[in-house]
């Protein structure tokens, strides 16, 4: 098995050849949310810039061709799972009953649904429905001695008690879609990615479900944050991604 190595491919078929069974101690996966399609953009916006939705040929399935999508890959990635190993997934609204259907068929445990409050979401285009300022992030479990580091995520809480001590981390997260020098862009000033994640969530995730040396598996890399993260805080990590230009964009970051 090849660590901190991107490998180019289909996530099912890389792990059913690449990765052993039972060898994975953590996974974080951002799968298409199935989104694309109505090309919608908002340009000149004057509160947060010029705003493109995703709309790739990845993201773009027929809900029986996503479902089966769902169950293959998710059920891959248990085949990989340590036992005790712990799962994360990404998600919206759009998609999330059919991600913990296919978890729970496949015998995960269901642990947390952490709420990602992004505090600079973009105000609704329509104006026919509240603004979507959340993202979700799945966290199951397989087997029953999971690893959570309790006092490591309690210590990086940025919330604390009324007197300043340390205080347990909730599952809301508010935290900014990501911009700035973060955020990866392209020669046309646009995002280099559409679904870049904040290296701060990765950071939550990793030190509260894994432990150095471990192994951190991404089988949607895109632009590559889970492998920075999982490299900076000493852990090994292996990404899996289809796409050529995102894994220029992930070896990139992590050369530097």
């Amino acid at each position: 098995m090849k660590i901190n190595t991107i490998h180019k491919g289909n996530c099912v078929e890389v792990m059913e050849k690449e990765i052993p069974n039972g060898s994975i101690d953590l996974i974080f996966a951002d799968p298409p949310y199935n989104l694309s399609g109505n090309g919608l953009k908002w340009v000149g916006n004057k509160t947060g810039g010029d705003w493109f939705m995703v709309n790739e040929k990845w993201d773009k399935m027929t809900e029986t061709e996503y479902l089966k999508f769902t169950k293959d890959w998710l059920n891959a990635c248990k085949k990989v799972l340590k036992l005790n190993g712990s799962i994360y997934v990404s998600c919206t609204y759009h998609n999330i009953g059919e991600l913990i259907t296919v978890l729970k068929l496949l015998e995960f445990t269901p642990r947390n649904i952490i709420t990602w409050h992004k505090n600079n979401a973009m105000p609704s285009m329509t104006r026919r429905s509240f603004t979507h300022s959340c993202e979700y992030v799945l966290f199951f479990s397989k087997g029953k001695k999971w690893t959570f580091n309790y006092s490591d995520i309690k210590k990086m809480n940025p919330d604390k008690a009324k007197d300043g001590s340390e205080k347990q981390m909730r599952d809301l997260w508010i935290m900014p879609v990501v911009q700035g020098k973060e955020r990866i862009k392209d020669k046309t000033g646009r995002a280099a990615h559409p679904t870049q994640k904040p290296e701060n969530l990765l950071e939550r995730i990793i030190l509260a479900s894994s432990n150095k040396n471990d192994i951190v598996l991404d089988p949607f890399l895109g632009s590559g944050t889970t492998a920075v993260v999982a490299k900076r805080l000493d852990r090994k990590w292996i990404g899996i991604e289809t796409e050529n230009k995102y894994i220029k964009i992930a070896e990139k970051r992590l050369s530097t």
